[in-house]
């Protein structure tokens, strides 16, 4: 395997010599393609193949990359690929000229040209560009991979993502769809009369979720601070500070295991509406979701990995307590005390963790070992323990759990929400215990937070709140696999 690296490493070497010696004859000739500093393009070649009718044996100037050449005597054919498409071109000697005609025969496959000439389709009714005038842009002095066969190893892809756009040009797709998506979201709660807003990512405080954090250090104020792991208590702030409703969508920053469903980075978007609860959230989520694969898709029943997914159904509701009861027989309503619900952890071979013995995080202990791959169309989990709540409102009718629901598909999560918790004194309480976990060990344990119990002690309207993955949302919505497939630049150890 090694020989076979440091064959390869000396054939790019090579290569790459030959590319960077026509380079420099250029340049002896005084025709240096990196002192062009503007080329003036007219149309795409999507444009181009869409109007067809409208561009016959009209003139255009098209630029792109060059990713396919077929050199015969005094004519020749190239295809280049700009933003959205291919289109071939017709290059003789006739037009060109010898003296750019031979130039042009030197260009190599990954070279960026610009193409001046008129529009016609060939005897088999490939739609081209006559060329009158080809301009080398820019010289690509590092080969493609495998001559334009495509990218294949997906670590090397993620790396080196620029080069995975150029040679599977359905990767773009995807990005095209995320920006899509995102705007989308964003027209759906503006129309709502949410507004957007910006709070810090660097904090000295990691609040809002449950999450292990990173750490920095402020040079000036010689202060550690912290990359947000959420963006709740801000966005909560601005709801007692007199906005009815606000959202905002940005990177988060957890340090924590990476696979299919996780990155370091990522990004969320949370919502605050005042004078409304959890029941309003849901009936959000299930109309944004549905809203966005329609505007996006034209359609909201989808296919994800091979399983349709509906969308535009009602979603089912079920409480987290009920859910574990159809799965596995246990009916939590019946066990009261927190010895009763290690004895049926214990007879069902649940792990337990040391700090986390409760009734409340046995249930949901419960819910991830059996229940959470099962829900595969849209599904509402609502009524959580109040262990696992720490910044939501308790239910009226049983204080041991919460008002919060998380939605799953295809047997992952992809949004929290709550009626948010606005006793000050309450959630004082919450964050000591929370602070009493994290000095036992629990480092993803909140943090005691008081700027934002003395925001509350100020009073905060009735509130429902709602997180969203984005990143999970596209993964659905593009049919991917993979977190890693709707980031540009995921988070990659260095290979050296």
């Amino acid at each position: 395997m090694q020989e076979n690296n440091q064959e390869q490493e000396l054939d790019l070497n090579h290569l790459m010599q030959i590319r960077i010696d026509k380079l420099k004859e250029l340049q002896e000739q005084g025709k240096d393609p990196f002192t062009i500093t503007k080329f003036n393009r007219t149309n795409t070649a999507g444009e181009i193949k869409a109007n067809f009718d409208k561009f016959e044996q009209k003139d255009v100037t098209v630029a792109g990359r060059i990713i396919a050449k077929r050199i015969m005597g005094k004519a020749s054919f190239c295809t280049i690929q700009d933003c959205d498409e291919k289109i071939q071109s017709y290059v003789s000697i006739n037009d060109l000229g010898e003296e750019s005609y031979k130039l042009f025969k030197t260009y190599d496959i990954g070279d960026i040209i610009g193409i001046t000439g008129f529009v016609f389709k060939t005897r088999t009714e490939e739609i081209s560009v006559h060329a009158k005038e080809v301009t080398l842009l820019s010289k690509s002095l590092r080969p493609l991979p495998e001559k334009f066969h495509g990218l294949k190893d997906i670590d090397l892809r993620y790396r080196q993502r620029y080069v995975d756009l150029i040679v599977n040009p359905e990767v773009k797709n995807t990005f095209i769809l995320r920006s899509k998506i995102i705007k989308e979201v964003k027209n759906y709660l503006d129309n709502k009369g949410y507004l957007e807003v910006d709070t810090p990512i660097l904090s000295t405080i990691a609040g809002g979720a449950a999450a292990r954090p990173f750490i920095t250090h402020h040079n000036t104020l010689d202060l550690d601070m912290y990359l947000r792991i959420a963006n709740e208590l801000y966005l909560k702030r601005l709801i007692v500070g007199g906005f009815d409703k606000v959202y905002e969508m940005g990177r988060m920053f957890r340090n924590e295991g990476m696979d299919i469903k996780h990155n370091p980075e990522f990004t969320n978007i949370e919502m605050y509406s005042a004078y409304e609860d959890y029941n309003d959230m849901m009936n959000l989520t299930e109309d944004l979701f549905r809203t966005v694969a329609k505007n996006v898709l034209g359609t909201a029943v989808i296919n994800y990995q091979g399983t349709e997914v509906d969308l535009e159904s009602p979603w089912k509701r079920i409480t987290m307590i009920d859910a574990i009861k159809e799965v596995t027989g246990v009916d939590f309503n019946n066990i009261k005390t927190d010895e009763e619900a290690i004895k049926i952890a214990e007879d069902k071979q649940v792990e337990i963790d040391e700090l986390k013995k409760t009734r409340g995080d046995i249930i949901n202990t419960f819910f991830e070992e059996f229940v959470e791959e099962t829900l595969i169309q849209p599904t509402f989990i609502y009524d959580y323990p109040v262990e696992v709540s720490p910044l939501t409102k308790k239910k009226p009718s049983d204080s041991r759990l919460t008002e919060r629901f998380e939605v799953f598909i295809c047997g992952r999560e992809y949004g929290n929400a709550y009626s948010e918790l606005n006793d000050p004194i309450d959630q004082y309480e919450r964050f000591k215990k929370q602070v009493e976990a994290r000095e036992a060990g629990d480092e993803e344990a909140n943090m005691m937070d008081d700027d934002f119990i003395q925001a509350l002690e100020y009073g905060m309207p009735p509130t429902g709140g709602l997180g969203i993955g984005i990143d999970r949302m596209i993964m659905l919505l593009t049919n991917s696999a993979s977190i890693r497939d709707v980031l540009l630049f995921p988070t990659m150890k260095p290979m050296n």
